[in-house]
């Protein structure tokens, strides 16, 4: 490696990236969803504890003295504090790494969560949750940077949806505990709703327990001039990953060539989210400031709102909280997937404009007045459940859509300005909506947060990115990334080099699977444009047109594309062969056959459903698979 003055280290060459990426799921990857994804479970105790407590908090003998409008405005301090927190350790995330920012964000939010629970003035209140925010703020730019990065591209999709959607699992945990904790039986008025705010302090030590076995990201290791690390740390993931499931694992795709540096200049990455993708820039601000103003304007204020507008008691809110909180988690649990499989631009188009409509007939009959409390609590969740979806496609968008170097600041930047602009006005207008007893006001709020999401899903028709089963490095490559390929003038393509050097009898085999890859790609292309098909889940940007030549050319896009194609190949005909060796198996026998489990979630069925659709098994009652007698004549 050349060495060079300044901040520029040198070059390297490495697979990095392609290893982490060919991984099986593990054990490994499920540390790195508990301890790193829970921090959403953290964001929503937080959100959902204030959305609960916030009624009991603006009655006599609260402790402290709180209007409906203090509560939008601490909700408005709460975004802003996340705001900065987000821009300014999202700067020092991609400067000094993952691992010190997520442990230092994680031990705010502990200090300043615990000490809301002492507030008995409003001032004192904003100032911590201003704090509280600034911790889970800096936690979005880390933890969504960590896990994109140490997650395999083909499960990221989904893992990220999910894990953002489990924001709601920790609302439904706060809604939860909130019934306990503002029982007057139990708890004194002044005391319950603090030691509320004590829930999530309690959370943050066990999850930073768990984060101590989480190692620095590789990918941002290499690209930082710590490229020995990089591949020590990697090493071990893959040993650790070889035991765990008892065979080798496969071999990883092509090597990426970088320039290192110590520091991206702060310009640089502007330059590039601003000048280079101007129109995932773009896409990035319409999606947050969207998602943004609903959740917010909603989520803070509809204690108060049922409280106040529909006569629900303080006691009985977290009822309604828990059973909100569950549609949203389940939003993004059961939609997650299509946005793999479907496809992004469909799948988030559909979220945001469909919660939009929800919301407009929300107002409408808001308005009239033909709305009884459950009437209203059952379309406020059957809008949440699909916006849920859309508005963690807001994290996972920006947090794919720009280079390798600036992915921390990218999710920084637009998280801070599109929360700076939906995020605090929604909860001021919003509060002083509620407070001023307006129940066409409050319609009026309604159908701004409806305009807001409508915003996002026209501008994904038109700026989105497809960016489902693909690498990281492919959807967009690293500022410090060169071009490994030849010369097309001087030198011959690897693809022609293989080709003149390869024995006949593996030409023959190469020839016969892309033969069989082509036939497979026509027949998903027809499927997918055949009526109703179309919308069912299936891959959402797969290689219709397959070619040969993918493989090994300077097209990163087509060959991750050409590359997955072969991996699943290579897994129906272990299937196909594990049945003409064994005849009729159980599915789960047929599963530890071929070692299904290893090839990732998912995997096996999809490969065991291809099979049947080729001809290449048989389906049979009781779960039962056996060889074609098609496939078996022809053998």
């Amino acid at each position: 490696m050349t060495t060079n003055a300044g901040s520029e280290l040198g070059t390297v060459t490495t697979r990095v990236p392609a290893r982490l990426d060919r991984l099986p799921w593990s054990r490994f990857h499920w540390r790195i969803v508990i301890g790193l994804g829970t921090v959403w479970i953290l964001d929503g105790l937080e959100v959902t504890i204030v959305g609960a407590v916030a009624s009991r908090m603006t009655e006599p003998g609260s402790g402290i003295h709180l209007t409906s409008a203090n509560i939008g405005v601490a909700a408005a301090i709460y975004v802003a504090g996340a705001c900065f927190g987000a821009l300014f350790f999202g700067h020092l995330t991609d400067r000094f790494g993952r691992k010190k920012l997520f442990m230092v964000t994680l031990g705010i939010y502990v200090v300043a969560t615990v000490a809301t629970a002492f507030a008995r003035e409003p001032w004192y209140l904003y100032l911590a949750r201003f704090v509280t925010g600034m911790g889970i703020g800096g936690e979005y730019a880390a933890i969504n940077s960590a896990i994109d990065e140490l997650i395999p591209a083909r499960n990221r999709g989904q893992v990220d949806l999910t894990i953002n959607g489990s924001y709601w699992a920790g609302a439904a945990v706060g809604s939860l505990a909130a019934l306990l904790l503002l029982n007057t039986a139990i708890f004194p008025s002044d005391l319950g709703w603090r030691l509320a705010f004590g829930i999530g302090g309690v959370l943050g030590i066990a999850i930073m327990l768990v984060r101590r076995s989480v190692p620095e990201s590789p990918r941002w290791l290499f690209i930082h001039g710590r490229e020995e690390e990089a591949e020590r740390i990697v090493d071990e993931i893959e040993a650790e990953v070889r035991e765990e499931i008892g065979q080798e694992l496969p071999e990883p795709g092509p090597p990426i060539t970088v320039r290192q540096r110590k520091v991206i200049p702060f310009t640089e990455i502007a330059r590039v989210a601003m000048k280079r993708y101007p129109r995932r820039a773009l896409l990035g601000l319409a999606l947050f400031i969207g998602q943004a103003f609903l959740y917010n304007a909603i989520v803070f204020d509809l204690g108060t709102l049922l409280h106040r507008f529909f006569g629900v008691g303080s006691g009985s809110v977290p009822y309604f909280m828990t059973i909100f909180a569950v549609a949203n988690f389940l939003g993004p649990l059961l939609l997650g997937r299509l946005f793999d499989t479907v496809g992004r631009k469909p799948m988030i188009t559909a979220t945001c404009l469909g919660s939009a409509a929800i919301a407009v007939v929300l107002a409408v009959l808001l308005r009239n007045g033909s709305l009884t409390a459950w009437w209203f609590f059952l379309l406020v969740s059957a809008t949440f459940f699909v916006a849920s979806a859309g508005a963690s496609s807001a994290y996972l968008t920006v947090s794919e859509v720009f280079p390798m170097e600036t992915r921390a600041l990218s999710i920084s930047l637009f998280f801070a300005i599109g929360t700076a602009v939906g995020g605090i006005t929604g909860p001021l207008l919003f509060g002083n909506f509620i407070h001023s007893g307006n129940s066409h006001l409050v319609a009026l709020g309604f159908v701004i947060g409806a305009a807001a999401m409508a915003v996002g899903g026209v501008a994904e028709i038109f700026l989105g990115v497809r960016a489902e089963q693909q690498s990281l490095e492919n959807i967009a490559k690293p500022l410090t990334a060169e071009e490994a390929e030849a010369d097309a003038r001087h030198e011959p393509s690897p693809q022609a080099v293989r080709e003149e050097t390869c024995p006949p009898e593996i030409s023959r085999a190469a020839h016969e699977r892309d033969r069989r890859i082509a036939a497979r790609g026509a027949r998903r292309t027809q499927r997918r444009h055949a009526g109703a098909q179309r919308f069912r889940p299936g891959p959402g940007n797969g290689s219709a047109f397959y070619s040969p030549g993918m493989v090994g050319t300077a097209s990163t896009v087509s060959r991750n594309a050409a590359m997955a194609d072969q991996s699943l190949d290579n897994e129906i005909e272990q299937v196909s062969q594990a049945l003409a060796d064994h005849g009729p198996t159980r599915r789960e026998e047929l599963e530890h056959t071929v070692a299904g489990r290893t090839w990732g979630p998912g995997r096996f069925r999809r490969a065991l459903r291809e099979a049947v659709r080729e001809s290449r098994a048989e389906s049979r009652p009781d779960d039962v698979y056996a060889p074609s007698n098609s496939h078996t004549q022809e053998r």
